[in-house]
């Protein structure tokens, strides 16, 4: 099995999933993860079928595995919410980003579960599991991949017995699946370097075949700091060799592992500018090799 390796990438206005495709090959990658607007807000453009189809052409020609491909939910979303009128916006929203997953021929939506809000974290379950069922009343075939978090602040699922009950308690476990991100596994105390342990736990409490993404970045901070930071690969305090370890894990092979890592900085004009690591960290794994000056080069390849 071919390592299915991508990134995050662009949803642009003038070309949506066609900008997508076209970014992901210019990273070496065969597969991708975008939003389908900005994250922190509710703007979203029509979804363009003409771009969509010239984007579904351009995968198939260059071997990008479409079923693949992940969306992610915008941070707005906040099922866990015990304010009825935000958790009602939550739910509505999140149909919406099912609807327009639909169009795109998107299977996996990875979403973040939600913060209680110093409401206790039992409410915040509950109410993302009243949430889903409600959400899931609407028939698709978009599953939709409950993300493990760091434990920042009062955010909910930052633990395998949370991921769970949530889990557990939605009626049609069909459209419920799991979406791993390295960073916030270390930040919420899982030692990330015995990753078949995690693994082994998350299969018997959960069933490992729920696990349909891997977020794969490295951490600013040390395990259990639940901080939430992500780092470059191969230069945080999770490290090469381990992540490396996690992307070639067999029983993982057939899941798409997605970087989420910052983007470099660099002084252009005496305007501070950022670029994408993705094509250099793409590299370094699919070579098995560390790049000591990952970030140099990155500037350097941008000038």
């Amino acid at each position: 099995m071919d390592l299915i390796i991508g990134s995050h990438v662009s949803f642009s206005k003038n070309e949506q999933l066609l900008g997508s495709v076209k970014e992901t090959i210019s990273y070496g990658a065969n597969t991708f993860m975008f939003y389908t607007g900005a994250p922190q807000n509710t703007n979203r453009l029509p979804i363009d079928d003409n771009l969509t189809n010239q984007g579904l052409e351009l995968a198939s020609e260059n071997n990008i595995d479409y079923s693949k491909v992940i969306v992610h939910a915008p941070y707005i979303i906040n099922l866990a919410s015990d304010d009825s009128e935000k958790h009602n916006f939550a739910i509505k929203f999140l149909k919406e980003e099912i609807k327009r997953c639909e169009k795109l021929k998107i299977k996996n939506l990875v979403l973040h579960p939600g913060s209680h809000v110093k409401a206790g974290v039992d409410i915040g379950i509950e109410n993302i599991i009243n949430g889903l069922n409600e959400v899931f009343e609407y028939d698709s075939d978009v599953v939709v991949l409950i993300e493990t978090m760091a434990g920042k602040g009062s955010e909910c699922g930052k633990n395998i017995d949370e991921v769970k009950r949530i889990i557990d308690g939605v009626n049609n476990k069909n459209r419920i699946g799991i979406c791993l991100d390295t960073c916030h596994l270390n930040d919420a105390g899982y030692d990330v370097s015995n990753f078949d342990d995690i693994l082994d736990e998350f299969d018997r409490k959960i069933g490992i075949e729920k696990i349909k993404c891997i977020h794969i970045n490295d951490s600013k901070n040390i395990i259990g700091s639940h901080k939430d930071r992500h780092e470059n690969i191969g230069l945080g305090t999770i490290g090469f060799d381990t992540l490396i370890n996690i992307i070639y894990n067999k029983r993982l092979e057939d899941i798409p592992k997605i970087l989420e890592t910052p983007y470099v900085t660099r002084n252009d004009d005496e305007k501070e500018r950022a670029y994408p690591p993705y094509k250099f960290e793409i590299d370094m794994i699919k070579n098995k090799k560390i790049n000591n000056n990952l970030i140099e080069d990155i500037r350097n390849y941008y000038k």
